[in-house]
């Protein structure tokens, strides 16, 4: 890698998500690379915990990059965040998979189980344990409430960051995130010894 090259990374490192949607629609295929290892793995996680599937995220993830790179050549500068476009569209897509779904839920006995790797390690399994109960606690929410909380308390954007992606009012997202925290921790708290919360 030549002095050049290596400099030019480390400007696009430093770009803004809307600096480099621009780069990549004039042609630049690297700055396609630098977007897609900032949000794919966060669109990801937030249809992870929306969606409860693997490989239903993996769907919406690559849909709403796809969206995404379609987008880009109409794309203006300064009237909104990237990140903040893109997680409406995988907002969007999770709920329009959703309403294609007969019965609503999703059947979390039908997703497999990650491969024990940590038999020999109590606290790791604990750790999966309570993740995996966040997850189906997660999944009894109504839909709306959850994505509130997937965005407040896991992704930790502020509540206009969130308003503007779920196309509500910034009251209407303090709403939901507070019912849906309250009715996280009825759902955990009937789990509580079991997940060794029990001195919490």
């Amino acid at each position: 890698m030549t002095g050049a090259t290596v400099h030019a990374a480390a400007a696009e490192a430093a770009l803004s998500d809307d600096a480099l949607l621009v780069l990549y629609a004039n042609g630049e295929a690297a700055a396609a690379s630098e977007l897609m290892q900032r949000l794919a793995p966060r669109s990801f996680g937030v249809a992870m915990r929306v969606l409860g599937n693997n490989a239903e995220a993996e769907d919406v993830t690559q849909e709403a990059m796809m969206r995404l790179w379609r987008m880009a050549p109409d794309w203006q500068p300064g009237q909104a965040k990237v990140s903040t476009w893109l997680y409406r569209v995988v907002m969007n897509l999770c709920i329009d998979l959703k309403r294609r779904q007969r019965g609503g839920f999703l059947d979390l006995d039908a997703i497999p189980e990650p491969p024990d790797t940590a038999a020999s390690a109590p606290e790791q399994l604990q750790e999966a344990a309570r993740q995996d109960a966040l997850q189906q606690a997660l999944m009894q929410l109504p839909q709306r409430q959850r994505q509130a909380v997937v965005l407040r308390h896991i992704e930790e954007l502020t509540n206009p960051e969130i308003a503007g992606i779920m196309e509500i009012t910034v009251e209407a997202v303090e709403s939901l995130t507070a019912r849906g925290k309250r009715a996280l921790a009825k759902i955990l708290a009937e789990r509580r010894d079991e997940l060794g919360y029990s001195d919490v």
